[in-house]
C-alpha cells in the first residue's frame, strides 16, 4: 500500500507489489535528508521532521523519514506497518498543524531486509513551512528550529520557484495597502507561536515576507496579503468580494429583501458574514420524541459558515472577476464561487479528494480558525445539516464554478 498526497512522482514506488530496499538507495546513517524514527507513536517528532524536509534548507529537493529504525540504523523488531499505521502517518499532513501542507508519500518498504515505513517529503514550493507556527529545518543530521537567517534564506528561495497564484506579488501595491494593525493584532499571533514572537527581532517587512504576505525584494503585497489584510482588496483583485442577496420567494424574479456586497479583507469579511448570516436565520419549534419540542434554525450556522468559507478558499481569484455569491431564497440557500475542480479534484471525486488552488490562503484560514481540518468541509456540512433535520446538501461541480444548495428542514 502506498499513499500519495499532493504530488505526482513517478519513481517506481511500487514494483509488481515488491517493497523497496532502501538501505542501498538512501544510506544507513542519518543525514540532512534522511531521518530515523523508532515508532509511529513518535508523531510530534515526525511532524517536525516532515516540516524540516519540506523546508529543504540544504536544497536537496526534500527528504526521507524511515519509521521503525533506531538512530544507529538498526531496525525495531516488529514495527507496525499495517494499513492503519500508514494512514495514521499520512493524516499528519491534513490535520492542519503543518502549513502550508507539504506533498508526501507514505509506503511500506524494507531497510536492510526488515519492514519499515517510508515517508518521502517533497520540498515545498512556498517555504517556510511551519508546524504550529514554528519553522523547522535540517541543515545537518539534526532537526532544529529555524533562526531568522534560515527563514530569510527560505523566503528568498521561494521567489525563484513557480508559485500558486496566491503567492504572486501584486505590482504597484505595498504596505500602505495593507491593514498593518490587523496584521500585528490578529494574524501574526495566529500564524507564529508566542515563543518565536518573543525572541523575534526581525523587521515588520521581514515578518510580512516570511508569512507570504509581501514580496521580499519588490516590497509589493502578495495576493495572499491583499486577500487577508487588504484595505481594499478589489482595487487589485476585482472579484475579491462577496455578494449577498435575500429574495422573498423561490426564484430571482421575486422581490429582494436584502442586497449587500462585502468588499473587505478576509478577516473583516468573516466577522461581517457571521453577523449577516445570523441576522437572516429564523428558528422553528421541532417535536422531539413526541413529548417535547426544541428550537432549531432554518439552517445550521455551522453548515452555512463552512460552505461560505470553502467558497472563499477554493475560488479562482486569478482569471475571474465574478464574486462569491450567497443567494438566499425562502426554501433554500445557494452558495457559489467561480472556479471549478482543481488539480487532482474532478467532478466525480470532489467529495473524496481534496486539492488546493490557493494553498497559502488555505493555510492562513486554518491559522485563523476558519477551517477546522483540511479535506473535511463537505462532510462537516452534511453532518451539520443532518443533525438539524435538513435535507442532504446538493452540490454542483462544473469546469468553471462550484455551488452548494442547502434546503430548509
Amino acid at each position: 500500500m502506498t499513499l500519495w498526497f499532493g504530488c505526482s512522482r513517478q519513481t517506481g514506488m511500487e514494483t509488481d507489489g515488491m517493497e523497496r530496499e532502501l538501505a542501498s538507495e538512501l544510506g544507513t546513517k542519518e543525514t540532512c535528508v534522511l531521518e530515523f524514527k523508532r515508532e509511529v507513536r513518535e508523531r510530534d517528532v515526525i511532524r517536525k521532521a516532515i516540516c524540516a524536509m519540506a523546508n529543504d534548507l540544504p536544497g536537496r529537493g526534500g527528504g526521507d523519514i524511515l519509521v521503525g529504525v533506531h538512530d544507529d540504523g538498526t531496525v525495531e523488531p516488529g514495527v507496525d506497518t499495517s494499513d492503519r499505521a500508514l494512514l495514521t502517518l499520512a493524516n499528519l499532513r491534513d490535520e492542519g498543524k503543518i502549513l502550508d501542507r507539504p506533498s508526501i508519500t507514505v509506503e511500506r518498504a524494507l531497510f536492510n531486509g526488515q519492514p519499515v515505513i517510508h515517508i518521502h517529503v517533497e520540498a515545498s514550493v512556498a517555504p517556510p513551512v511551519r508546524l504550529d507556527g514554528v519553522a523547522w529545518v535540517r541543515p545537518s543530521a539534526t532537526t532544529r528550529r529555524a533562526n531568522p537567517n534560515d527563514e530569510w534564506v527560505l523566503t528568498e528561495r521561494r521567489r525563484s520557484k513557480t508559485l500558486p497564484f496566491d503567492g504572486h506579488a501584486l505590482p504597484g501595491s505595498g504596505t500602505a495597502d495593507l491593514d498593518l494593525q490587523l496584521f500585528r493584532g490578529t494574524y501574526l499571533r495566529s500564524a507564529v507561536s508566542e515563543e518565536v514572537l518573543e525572541e523575534n527581532h526581525r523587521s515588520e517587512a521581514q515578518q510580512l515576507a516570511s508569512l507570504r504576505l509581501m514580496d521580499p525584494t519588490s516590497g509589493d503585497a502578495t495576493v495572499l496579503g491583499m486577500l487577508l489584510l487588504g484595505i481594499d482588496p478589489t482595487s487589485f483583485l476585482p472579484g475579491a468580494y462577496i455578494q449577498f442577496v435575500r429574495y422573498d420567494g423561490t426564484d430571482m424574479d421575486t422581490p429582494v429583501v436584502d442586497d449587500q456586497e462585502i468588499r473587505s479583507n478576509m478577516i473583516d469579511a468573516a466577522e461581517r458574514l457571521e453577523a449577516l448570516l445570523r441576522g437572516h436565520l429564523h428558528t422553528r419549534l421541532v417535536e422531539v420524541d413526541g413529548f417535547r419540542e426544541e428550537s432549531r434554525p432554518d439552517y445550521p450556522l455551522a453548515a452555512l459558515r463552512e460552505a461560505v468559507m470553502n467558497a472563499l478558499m477554493h475560488r479562482n481569484y486569478e482569471s475571474s472577476n465574478a464574486p462569491a455569491r450567497i443567494l438566499w431564497f425562502t426554501d433554500r440557500v445557494e452558495i457559489s464561487n467561480p472556479g471549478g475542480p482543481y488539480g487532482a479534484v474532478r467532478e466525480d471525486n470532489y467529495d473524496r479528494v481534496n486539492d488546493y488552488r490557493n494553498p497559502s490562503l488555505a493555510g492562513a484560514m486554518k491559522n485563523l480558525g476558519y477551517v477546522n481540518r483540511f479535506g473535511r468541509g463537505i462532510s462537516r456540512i452534511r453532518t451539520a445539516l443532518e443533525r438539524n433535520g435538513n435535507p442532504e446538501p446538493e452540490f454542483e461541480v462544473r469546469e468553471s464554478h462550484w455551488a452548494v444548495v442547502l434546503r430548509r428542514g
